[in-house]
């Protein structure tokens, strides 16, 4: 019963927060961290423990992969496009990844992080699963860059809206690598409200992020242990 409870609560909560959204349309009501933080209220008002709520919600948690897959629906419509742009497309994603892992190496060195932290922190542009992998693999916490990435993902959709306004940012194409680039999933997420165009764009830059991540943070990582 409880499991069903759990499963049920989540997906009702979430159309709620996406409901809300859809009335009030501002950045700060994204319902993916409406959803989390309401939920997060909940179990702590009642005295769920994580692992209780996940013995429901990992139900949830396992339609990742499908929706993840689901997103090649968008690239395959949008095949011609991103065939024409993909010499941008691949040189944007490029600086962008070598440019975050420079600004966190400044960020990590002018607070005095310690070492496992700056590692931990290097793949935090990249979607989780392998982001972990990579921390990881380089000496980083796993968990921790779940964190990190989390909140880069989140800040990313939150910020991406009034970056795109300050800066006259219009193009789909701009704008699917600009936040597929730096918030992956969540980022997409939000692009599907920016058109087909743009959340192809977004997926694709988050594929080459993962990629591309694979082989630069490990080589950043030498440079700096």
């Amino acid at each position: 019963m409880i499991t069903i409870s759990m499963i049920v609560g989540t997906v009702l909560i979430f159309l709620l927060m996406t409901k809300l959204y859809g009335r009030f349309s501002t950045p700060f009501l994204f319902p993916v961290l409406t959803a989390t933080i309401l939920i997060i209220f909940l179990l702590k008002l009642f005295s769920f423990s994580y692992e209780t709520y996940m013995s429901g919600a990992k139900w949830v948690d396992a339609m990742l992969g499908p929706a993840v897959v689901s997103m090649a629906y968008p690239l395959y419509t949008q095949r011609t496009i991103i065939k024409r742009n993909f010499t941008t497309i691949l040189t944007s994603v490029t600086v962008a990844m070598l440019s975050g892992l420079v600004s966190i190496i400044i960020f990590a060195k002018l607070l005095n992080l310690k070492n496992d932290f700056l590692l931990s922190l290097l793949p935090k542009s990249i979607t989780t699963p392998v982001a972990m992998r990579i921390s990881g693999a380089i000496g980083g916490i796993p968990s921790l860059t779940a964190v990190f990435v989390i909140v880069a993902g989140i800040a990313g959709a939150l910020l991406g809206p009034f970056i795109f306004k300050i800066c006259r940012i219009e193009k789909s194409i701009s704008r699917g690598i600009s936040m597929g680039s730096a918030s992956h999933g969540f980022g997409v997420s939000k692009l599907s409200e920016y058109g087909e165009q743009a959340m192809s764009m977004g997926s694709v830059s988050m594929t080459l992020s993962a990629i591309i991540g694979a082989f630069v943070c490990p080589v950043v990582a030498l440079l700096f242990q």
